[in-house]
Parts: C-alpha cells; structure tokens; sequence
C-alpha cells in the first residue's frame, strides 16, 4: 500500500493532529516484525540495530526506540509508528531532500572509509565529538579529517550534551577554525545552551548553536526557543510522537529547524523524510542519511542519499528481508511486551 498523503479521513483517527484513536494493540501484534540490522559502523555503542515495523491502513511503520528508554518515552515512537501506518503522512512540498553525511567518533584515520558510504556528493557532515573516553585533540582530528576531504561541505559537530560548560567554550572555540555551520547540544541545559552562546557571541565567534536534547527529551519542547538559546532546532519524527507534532512544533518554536533520524530502517526514514517534505522551509541539509551506517535493511531499495539527497518515495519492505534479519525468542518477545506497555500509556 501507498504511503505520502495524509489519511485523515480514516476512521480510526480523529482529525486534529493530536487527537489519536489508538488501533487495538492485538491490529499491531498481529502484523509486527522484530528485526536485528547490522551495523557497517558502531553508532551509540551497538553493532546491531534492533527495531519494529508493524502495518497497517496507510502502510508501515517502525517502533525503535532504544533499549534504556522508558515506556513514557518510548510511547512516543510509538505514537508516530501508528500514525504512519494508520494515518499517512501530510502532502508533501518539495521532492529531494538534501542530507548530511554523519561521522561517528572514529578514528582520524577511518573518516574517508564512512564518508565513502554515502554515494558521491556531500553537501554537509555532521561530526560527532564529545565522545566519553576520547579527548579534545581526538575531536580537532576527526573534524580536520573530514575538512581535507571534503573542503566545500558545511561541517557541523555534535556533542551530545558530552561537555560542561568552560569545556564547550574551549572546544568550540578550537573547533570553530574549521568554518563550522553549527554546533548540536553542546551542553545538557537550557540555561548553559544560552551561555555557551553568548561567551561565544563575546569572543567574536560565529557559531550557531542548535538544540536537540533540549526539545526531544524536554517536558516543554519550546522551552528552549522562548529563552534564546539556540539558533535552530533539531526534529525528529518518533521522539516527537509523530510528523505532525513536529510540524506543529517547529511552526511554533519560530527557529529554523533540521530534520534527523536515529538509526531507523528505511520504515522510520521515510517518516523523517515525510516531515522535511512537508516543511515550508528547510534552510539546511538534514540529518536523514544514518542507513548508510548500516549493513543491512527492510527493503532492497533502500532510502540512502545520492549525490546527497534522498528523493521523496515510499519504501517498499521485503518479506525476505524480514525473514533473513528476524529477530526471534526472547528478545522478540521483549519487544512485543515494550508494545502492549507503550500502547497501554497511549491508550491512557
């Protein structure tokens, strides 16, 4: 079935956008699939990506959030793999979607063997840095890696909440001579995101912050456009519980924002992709490009970037595939009780 147009109509969902009729958890568990997709590069520490896809009216959608999270917070990938499957997604106002390249914190030496994954041009990297157990030097390395081999792309870092303060200050203000776009949460609050860039704004330093952390893991998601302290904002669809919970959330932080993914199949990609086509401005490359992290996926064409973008197209999932990277016994069943426990919060 064909997914891209919304499903409004459908009767199993009220028409606001955030107003959810959940389908019985039995209409998910009967069409569930647990997979378990190797990894090309260790990403967040794993080597295998283990995640659900589930169908339903509009088409597929995928349940991946990961292992430490709470049910509260996983509900809200769950609630955006329903509306996938169940209600579609908004029409769509562009066709390609620039993306960035994403360089995990590896070695200097293995940057050119990632970036080569990504299928010719590359207008923007994203860097990881900040990473526990490696050192400032490490990060200048990496990033400098990647600006001699692609000296013409935007580069920005992210740091994952990884420095305090004084550090983001001094890393930063190193990092900042390789012509950086921006840098993503370089700190883990609000209030040390608005010092860390104003001290930056006092050194004459133009760098942008943008906040990721601070608006999907916050309980007021615009806390951190009201205060200034970032000059975008990173989106991702299952965090934020759906596309058009971000949509209504980008409208309303009024700060430019960057679409991301978090190591999704090409199911949960689609979704990502659903939501830059649907923004009425996308001022920057987003962060949709992780299958190329990966070894392996649902579907035989899968929403990898080319010639950094990815087109605007549905993916069709492979009943082989399924079968090959079937995740069975107890961890399958794991993930089917993480579903009759998130839908149970949904549900209220």
């Amino acid at each position: 079935m064909t997914q891209g147009r919304s499903r409004e109509t459908y009767p199993g969902f009220m028409t606001s956008p955030h107003a959810l009729n959940l389908p019985p958890v039995a209409d998910l568990l009967d069409t569930v699939r647990v997979v378990g997709l190797p990894m090309r590069v260790k990403f967040r520490g794993i080597t295998v990506r283990e995640t659900a896809i589930f169908h339903g009216p509009a088409g597929w959608g995928e349940f991946g959030p990961f292992p430490e999270y709470g049910d509260a917070e996983a509900a809200q990938w769950l609630r955006a793999g329903i509306e996938a499957a169940w209600q579609g997604f908004p029409d769509p106002v562009r066709s390609s979607i620039p993306v960035n390249a994403t360089v995990p914190a590896v070695p200097a030496d293995r940057v050119a063997d990632v970036l080569a994954g990504y299928g010719g041009a590359v207008p923007a990297v994203k860097i990881k840095v900040a990473e526990r157990g490696q050192s400032l030097a490490d990060d200048v390395a990496r990033v400098a890696a990647v600006r001699d081999l692609l000296p013409g792309a935007e580069l920005r870092v992210d740091a994952n909440m990884g420095w305090d303060e004084e550090q983001a200050v001094a890393a930063l203000t190193e990092l900042a001579a390789f012509d950086l776009e921006y840098a993503e949460q370089p700190v883990a609050t609000i209030e040390g995101l608005a010092a860390v860039r104003q001290r930056l704004r006092d050194k004459s330093i133009d760098l942008k912050i943008a906040a990721d952390e601070s608006v999907r893991k916050a309980e007021d998601p615009l806390a951190v456009a009201r205060a200034g302290a970032a000059d975008l904002i990173i989106v991702k669809v299952a965090p934020l519980g759906g596309v058009r919970r971000a949509l209504e959330l980008v409208r309303d932080a009024g700060l430019p924002a960057v679409v991301s993914s978090a190591i999704d199949s090409s199911v949960g990609i689609r979704a990502g992709v659903a939501l830059a086509a649907a923004l009425p401005e996308l001022p920057y490359a987003c962060g949709l490009g992780t299958l190329s992290l990966m070894a392996a996926d649902v579907t035989r064409k899968s929403l990898k970037p080319q010639e950094g973008h990815i087109p605007v197209r549905d993916a069709a999932v492979d009943q082989d595939l399924l079968a090959e990277f079937a995740v069975t016994g107890e961890r399958r069943d794991w993930w089917l009780d993480r579903i009759r426990r998130t839908h149970a919060v949904l549900a209220g």
